[in-house]
């Protein structure tokens, strides 16, 4: 059946398979880089493999669905082979920059997976009414609130946390990336994705997972060949890391990290407005981060939840309500009766 003929799966399950994905992963790629699953092992050491393992699942899952055959063709050497766009595959670059530097957020010391991820989440939240104004969507009041809302949750988790309120340089340069890539992306998926037509959706979601790991994992190859300092980290993560006994971890680092990919994106290319599916997808890496900090908690290899991070996480929660009520609540036109 043609996709444009499909009935449309509810954004909900995809944000239940977001969460599923991403509470575990989450929690592996914490403990692993604090050395409580076996030895200490960096970030950048655990990307190369990773994604290595998100580039195999990416593959699968495109073959598995049938939907690698909604991309675009383009003949080379006498084959019509799957192919994105310029906007896809910018679109791509934009993917496989949150895939790294979601990965990097919860291995920075010093900091907790909670906090980082209201960072992230909560500068795309603030994000999604910015880019329904430019693409010229209607902006809603209760954007503005949750905008103040999340704001507040910030605020809350810097009390007392850092006299300076400071964060390591790694961490600004690795939020900042983050979200300058959402902002690109989400510019791209309002202008060409967000469509009643599903088949004009699921092709950009195709050619865009078609760029993004294999980019990634591309850049990660070019750093380790440069070398020196930090890069050096990353050549072990290919010559030396996959022959260690922790090697599966970061194989279902990966696996797991992709469908964070997959089905975030899912939700975030559902045809309402950006300050509709942005606090879904929020919701569940926000409802994964706590999930995954109190399991980490209960197993003796993490710390219980910071009670700034807890009215932190609960005021990012009340933004997403907020911004989740107008759509939910939008009362259907009954169908006409007969006669």
């Amino acid at each position: 059946m043609a996709a444009s003929q499909e009935k449309q799966v509810s954004i909900w399950w995809w944000a239940f398979g977001y969460f599923a994905a991403y509470a575990p992963y989450s929690a592996l790629t914490k403990a692993l880089s604090d050395g409580k699953l076996g030895a200490k092992v960096p970030g950048n050491t655990i990307l190369p493999l990773s994604t290595l393992a998100s580039f195999l699942a990416m593959v699968l899952f495109l073959w598995g669905t049938g939907w690698w055959r909604s991309a675009g063709r383009r003949q080379i050497a006498g084959y019509a082979v799957p192919f994105p766009t310029r906007w896809t595959a910018l679109s791509g670059l934009c993917g496989a920059t949150i895939l790294t530097t979601t990965t990097l957020a919860y291995t920075i010391s010093g900091v907790s997976i909670v906090f980082m991820m209201l960072l992230l989440r909560g500068g795309v939240l603030m994000i999604a009414p910015l880019v329904d104004a430019l693409s010229r969507r209607k902006v809603k009041w209760t954007s503005w609130v949750a905008t103040a809302l999340t704001l507040s949750s910030l605020l809350v988790t810097m009390i007392g946390r850092d006299e300076n309120f400071t964060l390591p340089i790694l961490a600004i340069i690795d939020v900042s990336a983050y979200l300058a890539a959402y902002f690109i992306r989400l510019r791209f998926m309002s202008k060409l994705a967000k469509s009643e037509d599903l088949e004009v959706t699921r092709r950009y979601f195709v050619e865009e997972q078609l760029v993004s790991t294999p980019a990634a994992f591309l850049g990660l190859t070019i750093l380790a060949v440069i070398g020196g300092g930090e890069f050096d980290n990353i050549r072990r993560g290919f010559l030396e890391f996959p022959f260690t006994a922790q090697a599966f971890l970061a194989i279902t680092i990966g696996v797991l990290s992709q469908g964070t990919g997959i089905f975030g994106a899912l939700v975030l290319l559902d045809k309402r407005e950006n300050t509709f599916s942005v606090p879904v997808n929020r919701a569940s890496s926000m409802l994964a981060g706590v999930v995954a900090t109190l399991s980490l908690w209960a197993l003796g290899i993490g710390k219980v939840l910071d009670w700034r991070e807890a009215i932190g996480a609960g005021l990012v929660i009340s933004a997403i309500v907020v911004l989740s009520l107008p759509s939910l609540l939008k009362p259907t036109v009954a169908a006409p009766k007969p006669g």
